[in-house]
C-alpha cells in the first residue's frame, strides 16, 4: 500500500546569474554620506564578522541541525538590540530578529546549514577533515553572518535618523534540501513584510533580475522480504530491485519529458550483504524545471514509476516528499536599486597572498579556468527578459510569490568555481569568502536605505510584482500541509 507525505520545501542551489559584460569597480565615492558611513563601518567591523562566519564555517551543522549556528547569530542580535524569536513555525532552529517600529517593514534572510560530504580544510588543495560529516560548500556560514551585518546596519541607522522603519532578519535553516523557508511563508511570517532582501555567495558580483527552477524532491522507501541469496532466493522479495526497476523507468522516461528538465537521484540504502535479499532500500529523487506546472507532471510520473517498480518485484514502496519550492519571481525595480549599489560598493580585491591561494584553486578547473581578477568585476545589469535562469532552486522562491524580494550573489569563491564543491568550500572559510561577504553586506544596507528613504520604489516594485503573480494568484506550497523534516539530514 502507498503512503506519501507532502512536504515542503526545498532545495538548494546557488544562484549564477549569468552575464556577458563586467566592468572593474572601486568603492565609489559619490554615495551619500549614510551609505558611506555604512561602508566605512562595515569596513571597521570585518574582523568580527569575519570570525562569525569562520565559527559557523567550523560547526559546518547539516540542516534543521543548526543549533550552535543559530544560537551565535541569536545572541549577536540580541547584543545589538533587536527582539529575538526562536523556534519558530515549528523549526527549533529557525528565528526572526526584530528592530524598529512602522513602514515601510523591510526583511532580509540569512542562511547557515552545511551540506554533507564537503568537508575540508580552508586550503587551496583538498584536505579533508577527519571525522566531520559537513562543509560550507554553499558558503552558507557567510550567507547569515553578511545577512546581520547588514540588518545591524540598518538598525543602527533607524536609530540615527529616528526614520519611521521596521527592520526584520529571518534566521532560514535546511535551505540545502530541507525547504525551511516554505515552512515561514506558510505560516505568515511574510505577511506584513513591504520588501525581501537576500544574497547567496559565488564565484561572480552580480545583481539583476534572475530566476530559478521550481523543484520537487521525496525519498522512496522500497519493501522487499529477506532470504538466502544463495540458499534460498526464491523467498526473497528484493527492495534494491524496486530502487533499481524505478531508476531504470525514470531514465528511459529522460527522452519524453521537456528537455529543459533536470531529474537527479542517489541510492541512499541498497542493502548490507551481498549474500542476504534486501529487505530495504531507498532512493532519494529532485525534479526541478523552470515551471512548477512542469515540476508536479513530471513528478507525477516518477511516482508512477515507483509504484510499476514496486509492483513488478513483487515489493511495496512508500515515498514522503522532504522538499518543494517555487522558482523565483524576479522584480526589475527592486533590481536596478540593488544593483547601483553594488556598483558603488565594487567588487573583490585580492592581496599578493589571496591571489596565490585563488591561483592554486584555479589550477582544479582544468577547462573551466577563468582570470582571478574577475573577482574585482560587477557583471553588467540585465533585466527579467535577458537574465538567464540559474541552474539550481531555492526556496526564496516562495518567499518572492509572497512578497516582493530581490537578490544579489558576490564574489566570495575563486571565479569558476562550482557550488558545493571542495574549492568553494575552502573560499568559504577563509578571508577571500569574507571579503565577499562584505560587499554583500553593504550592498544590502544600502539597497535597504534606499528604500525606506523613497517609499515610492517600494510602490513600484509591488505594483510590478502584483502585475507578475496574476490577480488570481494563490499560494499552495508544493509540499502541502505536512510539518517541516526535521529528520531528512539524520
Amino acid at each position: 500500500m502507498k503512503a506519501q507525505f507532502l512536504s515542503a520545501a526545498l532545495l538548494l542551489p546557488i544562484l549564477v546569474f549569468a552575464q556577458p559584460k563586467a566592468k572593474k569597480v572601486t568603492p565609489s565615492t559619490g554615495a551619500d554620506k549614510d551609505k558611506l558611513a555604512i561602508i566605512a563601518d562595515l569596513d571597521k567591523r570585518s574582523p568580527e564578522y569575519a570570525g562569525i562566519s569562520k565559527q559557523i564555517w567550523d560547526f559546518a551543522e547539516l540542516g534543521y541541525m543548526e543549533d550552535k549556528s543559530s544560537k551565535l547569530l541569536e545572541e549577536q542580535l540580541v547584543k545589538e538590540g533587536f527582539d529575538v524569536k526562536t523556534g519558530i513555525a515549528g523549526i527549533p532552529t529557525a528565528f526572526v530578529a526584530t528592530y524598529g517600529s512602522g513602514k515601510p517593514v523591510i526583511g532580509i534572510l540569512g542562511e547557515y546549514d552545511a551540506l554533507p560530504g564537503l568537508a575540508t580544510e580552508a586550503k587551496p588543495e583538498f584536505t579533508p577533515i577527519a571525522g566531520q560529516k559537513g562543509g560550507h560548500g554553499c558558503g552558507h556560514n557567510l550567507f547569515g553572518t553578511a545577512s546581520m551585518a547588514a540588518a545591524v546596519e540598518v538598525k543602527d541607522w533607524l536609530k540615527r535618523s529616528g526614520h519611521s522603519g521596521t527592520i526584520k532578519i529571518y534566521g532560514c535553516p535546511a535551505e540545502e534540501g530541507g525547504s525551511a523557508k516554505v515552512y515561514m511563508v506558510r505560516e505568515g511570517l511574510f505577511n506584513d513584510v513591504d520588501v525581501v532582501l537576500h544574497w547567496h555567495p559565488g564565484a561572480q558580483n552580480a545583481a539583476d533580475a534572475g530566476t530559478s527552477l521550481a523543484n520537487k524532491n521525496a525519498k522512496f522507501r522500497f519493501k522487499g522480504i529477506a532470504a538466502h541469496a544463495a540458499a534460498s532466493p526464491e523467498r526473497g522479495r528484493s527492495a534494491l530491485d524496486g530502487v533499481e526497476a524505478m531508476d531504470y523507468m525514470v531514465n528511459m522516461m529522460r527522452e519524453h519529458i521537456p528537455s529543459d528538465t533536470r531529474i537527479h537521484y542517489v541510492i541512499t540504502k541498497g542493502g548490507d550483504a551481498p549474500n542476504v535479499v534486501p529487505a530495504n532500500a531507498e532512493v532519494y529523487y529532485y525534479a526541478r524545471n523552470k515551471d512548477r506546472a512542469v515540476v508536479q507532471s513530471v513528478w507525477k510520473r516518477i511516482e508512477n514509476a515507483a509504484e510499476g517498480a514496486a509492483k513488478g518485484t513483487g515489493t511495496q514502496v512508500t515515498w514522503e516528499v522532504l522538499g518543494g519550492v517555487y522558482d523565483l519571481l524576479p522584480n526589475v525595480t527592486l533590481a536596478e536599486v540593488m544593483h547601483q549599489n553594488l556598483q558603488t560598493v565594487g567588487g573583490v580585491h585580492y592581496t599578493p597572498e589571496e591571489t596565490a591561494f585563488a591561483e592554486k584553486i584555479s589550477e582544479t578547473f582544468g577547462d573551466q579556468k577563468v582570470p582571478v581578477t574577475n573577482a574585482a568585476l560587477v557583471k553588467d545589469f540585465r533585466d527579467a527578459s535577458e537574465s538567464a535562469t540559474s541552474g539550481g532552486s531555492t526556496d526564496v522562491g516562495d518567499v518572492s510569490w509572497t512578497v516582493p524580494t530581490v537578490g544579489l550573489s558576490t564574489a566570495t569563491w575563486v571565479p569558476g568555481s562550482s557550488a558545493h564543491s571542495w574549492q568553494s568550500t575552502a573560499a568559504s572559510g577563509m578571508s577571500i569568502g569574507q571579503k565577499g561577504m562584505i560587499v554583500a553586506a553593504k550592498t544590502l544596507a544600502m539597497t535597504a536605505l534606499d528604500l525606506y528613504k523613497t517609499p515610492t520604489l517600494i510602490e513600484k516594485a509591488r505594483a510590478e510584482w502584483v502585475k507578475k503573480r496574476g490577480a488570481d494568484f494563490k499560494y499552495e506550497a508544493l509540499l502541502g500541509d505536512r510539518k517541516p523534516a526535521l529528520d531528512y539530514r539524520k
